[in-house]
């Protein structure tokens, strides 16, 4: 990994923030008792006691209707996390740049992942037929923003086995290696370590790898996942049928932390048994669902222990990638991905990183997957069918601009937007131009301009991280003051895994239960919010581990499903789950979201706020919703 500028800010974000959990191995907690805690440790605890003792101070509702209003709210909510406004910066780049966000009123809370390009930079190239507001006309209620004609591109499957792309790669246009510097610069990933291909989606880098590992010599997949993802199963399925051995990570209930000695003895197994060889260590950093951040620690065991480790960056905020601990730890493998607008379209591709030094492990393969950046030919966007939030990039087709950024060693710049009327099938003719155009300007340096990336870049990891933390921490503790107002200490919503805690991340997990105790069926929950312009998303949690003081909880938290996606053991272990309303904050949410999510929730406090919505939408002339 190469050392950023941000190397002393990076390493105290990863001491501090990305191993904030001892392993086992390390100095016993209990020894350190009498020594002198550090200021950071005493800043965490008191950001959680303050932030519990200070929002809402002794106060339960049990009325949507008794919720303090939006300004209220925030007078209180920044007299407890003073630090802020010093985020402003990111509102006024959300007003100037995202102003789609606004103009359309939806809250997207269900986007993980980094957004190469502003919607701004999309509709730049024609001003005529998209105006952008005023910085006061940014919070206006239209229901509709034109859309720009601007020039696209497009994803081409590549043919041939992962180790051959990665060792000789093969025709490519300048449009994709300057995306891929682009993009390594962004995370961080030296282009002297690691080797990287551009894949259709998430999902297809997991099969790649699956795919391409030696499992028949080292047996072992090892994944860490409180959630079912459809990509880590894909995954698992390529795996056992090419003869590895699966073995998954437990999490125990009720905060959903790594059951550690579970998952240390499965890690370190190899070492009593000589025979053994290596195998793959899949390793997210933190949960995409429940937001609960895992040390990096476990990635440096596994490598000591002789397994090879994947890293699963998709989850990782924003700048992240930046951590001094990830320079340190040099996973072998790395997946990340990227779509084209926060708020917009979802399509975009998946990333594969590999060290190196890993490459020559790999075995020939004849799987798909590997694509390539080409101009496109038409200019329609395109979403196929069948796109999951698990998978942001689940389409063969992306688009998104190509304005290219020329610095001529002098202090003028100029975009130039690829011509897109263009005859069919000529994508080769296309690509051929696009080469022209960049090699062009031999003076100077050649760089594709991603507005969405360069806004990440300018802000930086703590003053994201911070406003992230203020933002997550205030919403979980206002949605625990929510009570139904029929039974004593009933709360209206169950959160997994961590609560209010100063180093969670940014997703949340949660159930709505009504007045009898009986859970709202997530699909309903997310139906309803769309239909208040909020965007959410569900899951199933799995793998979780009870202890005997939690055998009745288990009973009524587990839920059997009648159709597996594993076989054997595994298949009765992934039929054990609960399914959760999910949603996570990007760099771009504000207070105001957050709060609309509250009210929103809060509605359920009504005992017939259901029915009511059912028999309004049946008096619409649309289709009742199904429960």
């Amino acid at each position: 990994m190469q050392q950023s500028h941000g190397r002393s800010e990076a390493r105290q974000v990863c001491l501090e923030a990305c191993c904030p959990t001892p392993l086992l191995g390390l100095p016993d907690p209990r020894s350190l008792a009498s020594r002198p805690q550090s200021s950071s440790s005493v800043s965490r605890r008191n950001f959680a006691s303050t932030a519990t003792s200070s929002i809402f101070p002794n106060t339960q509702f049990t009325n949507h209707e008794s919720l303090p209003s939006l300004q209220q709210a925030f007078s209180e909510f920044i007299a407890v996390y003073s630090q802020y406004p010093e985020t402003d910066r990111i509102d006024q780049i959300r007003a100037r740049d995202y102003f789609h966000l606004s103009l359309c009123n939806y809250t997207c809370l269900d986007y993980i992942g980094i957004g190469l390009f502003s919607y701004s930079q999309l509709h730049n190239s024609d001003s005529s037929s998209s105006p952008r507001p005023r910085d006061d006309e940014a919070g206006s209620t239209s229901s509709h923003v034109p859309r720009s004609d601007f020039p696209f591109f497009s994803i081409s499957y590549k043919t041939g086995s992962l180790q051959t792309q990665l060792l000789h790669g093969g025709q490519e246009s300048e449009l994709e290696s300057l995306m891929k510097k682009r993009i390594m610069r962004f995370l961080n990933i030296s282009e002297t370590d690691y080797s990287m291909v551009l894949t259709a989606n998430r999902t297809s880098a997991f099969k790649l790898v699956a795919e391409s590992y030696p499992f028949q010599s080292s047996r072992k997949l090892l994944t860490v996942y409180d959630y079912e993802s459809e990509a880590v199963e894909a995954m698992i399925n390529s795996s056992e049928k090419r003869g590895a051995h699966v073995m998954t990570a437990e999490f125990v209930w009720p905060r959903l932390r790594i059951h550690t000695s579970k998952l240390k003895n499965m890690v370190v197994r190899m070492k009593k048994k000589k025979r053994d060889k290596r195998g793959l260590f899949v390793f997210p950093v933190h949960s995409r669902v429940t937001g609960a951040r895992y040390p990096y620690l476990w990635m440096n065991m596994a490598q000591e222990n002789g397994w090879h480790v994947l890293l699963d960056a998709c989850a990782l905020g924003p700048k992240d990638m930046d951590s001094f601990g990830l320079s340190l730890i040099r996973p072998d493998f790395v997946v990340s991905s990227f779509y084209k607008v926060f708020g917009e379209n979802p399509s975009g591709f998946g990333c594969l990183f590999v060290k190196k030094s890993a490459i020559p492990i790999l075995e020939t393969s004849t799987s798909l997957g590997i694509v390539s950046l080409i101009p496109a030919v038409g200019k329609k966007l395109l979403q196929l069918p069948g796109e999951s939030s698990d998978d942001i990039s689940n389409s063969s087709s992306f688009s998104g601009p190509i304005p290219m950024l020329m610095d001529s060693g002098n202090s003028k710049s100029h975009e130039v937007a690829i011509e897109h009327e263009r005859p069919e099938n000529s994508a080769a003719k296309m690509a051929q131009e696009t080469d022209e155009i960049t090699k062009g300007r031999t003076k100077g340096k050649t760089e594709i301009k991603c507005d969405g990336l360069d806004h990440v870049d300018s802000l930086g990891m703590i003053l994201i991280g911070n406003r992230g933390r203020c933002l997550i921490n205030w919403l979980v503790n206002a949605l625990m003051k929510l009570e139904h107002p029929n039974r004593e200490g009933a709360r209206l919503i169950r959160i997994y895994g961590p609560k209010i805690k100063f180093d969670r991340g940014p997703a949340l997990a949660f159930n709505v239960f009504d007045w009898k105790g009986e859970k709202i069926e997530p699909p309903l929950v997310q139906k309803l919010a769309d239909r208040s312009n909020i965007s959410l998303s569900y899951g199933f949690l799995h793998h979780i581990w009870f202890s005997d003081k939690y055998d009745e909880e288990k009973a009524k938290v587990l839920e059997k499903r009648s159709k597996g996606t594993g076989t054997g053991i595994r298949k009765e272990k992934a039929d054990q789950v609960v399914m959760v309303v999910t949603l996570a904050l990007s760099f771009l949410t504000n207070f105001e979201d957050v709060y609309k999510l509250w009210a929103f929730v809060a509605q359920f406090l009504d005992a017939d706020f259901v029915e009511k919505e059912r028999w309004r939408y049946t008096a619409l002339n649309q289709k009742m919703m199904e429960v």
